[in-house]
């Protein structure tokens, strides 16, 4: 007599259970994933989100920064001001972070294109 899980292939069948959803929940997103990429993106929601995507990308780092250096001024106050050396710390965090993700965003395609 053999374990259950040194069963073979056929068990499945000979039971009459289902076979394993796996592969077909795999097919189904990855089909649902590439008519999301070949959708038209141009529409003014899409352009919308992707401005307000970009705008948080780069306000929250750039805020936060200089709320982390306001509180610092507080407690440690000294020569140089930590609020502005933060804000320009999260300013250019915010950038280089919206920069990558604009261009992950951007169609793979488009150096290839002539016109």
């Amino acid at each position: 007599m053999t374990a259950p899980f040194m069963a073979g292939p056929s068990s499945n069948s000979e039971k009459g259970r289902k076979s394993d959803p796996l592969p077909e929940q795999i097919k189904y997103k990855a089909t649902r994933k590439l008519r999301a990429r070949q959708a038209d993106r141009s529409s003014v929601w899409f352009g919308l989100g992707l401005f307000g995507a970009v705008g948080w990308s780069v306000a929250l780092p750039t805020v936060l920064g200089a709320l982390l250096g306001l509180w610092l001024d507080r407690n440690w106050p000294g020569r140089h001001s930590w609020t502005l050396t933060l804000l320009a710390a999260g300013l250019v965090l915010g950038c280089a972070s919206a920069w990558q993700w604009l261009q992950k965003q951007r169609p793979p395609d488009r150096d290839q294109r002539d016109d």
